[in-house]
Formats: C-alpha cells, sequence, structure tokens
C-alpha cells in the first residue's frame, strides 16, 4: 500500500470560473467527504496528485491547514481528450477503519497448450480492507486451464484482512476455446452451378 503526503488548501470559490482558474495554476479542485461531516472543498497540486493517482487505491495523507487527515480516491474526473485531472472526490478514511474498494486482478502462467482463450469477465475485484492495508492487486495463477474452466471470486488468494464484498460465486476469469472459420462447402456451390 502506497501512502502519499500531500499539502492542501481549502477553497471558497466554486463553478466553473473558479475550477478553470484554479486549473490554470496546475492545481485540482477537489472535494474531501465521509465520516458524516459537512464536504470540504479543497485544492491539490496537480503534478503531484497526477504522480501519487498512479497507484491504484493510493492512501493520501491531506495536510489542510496544519490538520492531516487520511484519505482514498473516490472518482478521479479527466479530461477525455488531453488526459488531464479536472476533479477529484476523497473519503476520509481512519486506521483500522474497513473500507470497500476495487482492486485489479492480475494473471500469472500460462494456459495449457492449444487454441485456448482466457476472458476476463471482471477486471477488478471488489474486496473490504483496513484502510490502511488496501492492496494494490490481486494475481491467480491460470497455469495449465483449458476450455471450459472458470476461476471463481472465492478461488482466488486475498492477502491477510482483506475479504470479498461481492458474490463469492461471482465468475472472474473463464477459459474458452477459440473459434475458427469453417472452410466454405465446396460440393454446395458445385451444385447450385450445375
Amino acid at each position: 500500500m502506497s501512502e502519499v503526503k500531500i499539502a492542501a488548501e481549502t477553497r471558497t470559490e466554486f463553478g466553473k470560473g473558479a475550477a478553470r482558474r484554479i486549473r490554470r495554476e496546475a492545481k485540482v479542485p477537489a472535494v474531501v467527504y465521509g465520516h458524516g461531516g459537512e464536504p470540504v472543498h479543497i485544492t491539490l497540486p496537480g503534478h503531484e496528485l497526477q504522480l501519487a493517482l498512479r497507484t491504484p487505491n493510493v492512501l493520501l495523507t491531506l495536510d489542510i491547514e496544519g490538520k492531516t487527515q487520511l484519505a482514498i480516491p473516490k472518482a478521479v474526473q479527466r479530461d477525455a481528450i488531453k488526459g488531464f485531472l479536472e476533479h477529484v472526490d476523497l473519503l476520509l478514511v481512519k486506521s483500522g477503519e474497513k473500507v470497500n474498494v476495487e482492486v485489479y486482478v492480475h494473471t500469472e502462467g500460462d494456459l495449457a497448450p492449444g487454441s485456448f482463450l482466457l476472458e476476463h469477465v471482471l477486471s477488478t475485484l471488489t474486496v473490504e480492507a483496513e484502510a490502511t492495508h488496501i492492496p494494490e492487486s490481486v494475481t491467480v495463477s491460470i497455469e495449465g486451464l483449458e476450455a471450459g474452466a472458470a476461476i471463481l471470486a472465492k478461488d482466488i488468494p486475498l492477502p491477510e484482512g482483506t475479504t470479498l464484498a461481492i458474490d463469492e460465486d461471482a465468475v472472474v476469469l473463464q477459459v474458452l476455446a477459440a473459434q475458427s472459420e469453417e472452410p466454405a462447402d465446396d460440393s454446395a456451390a458445385e451444385s447450385t452451378e450445375a
């Protein structure tokens, strides 16, 4: 689990114009909410936040006017064309608190020899973990699997202290036989010509 410390400033201006001014200053408008308190509107340094968000489920230590708070990204809005950050929603967490997050499912190993395809039914797995110990991803072996094999959520090994937050019988990965086109039937073509 990666933890990044970022200095934040509270903001009092809202709306499109204010957000554009913030972005021109290489900063990102954000909202911090959770624990039953009022949402706090803040501004974060754009470059530092961009680097932090490269790590899935990063734990941010926010320094808001001298007060330190832990938060995880809940929603990230990016410009569709240029990819820069437009707005971030952050969820306040406490050490020891359990949170639901999505972690990426990575595979290792090779399928059995033959024409098989691996279908990722779910590319992420929703799990419940302690806020300060959120796994970045989970890894499952697909070594030697053949067509018809499926890996269910309950089959994926989870780090200690992490539990599934979805149906344990949900299909995450399945192996399919590759479909091949059959050659055209030449005898049918000849009978229509005669």
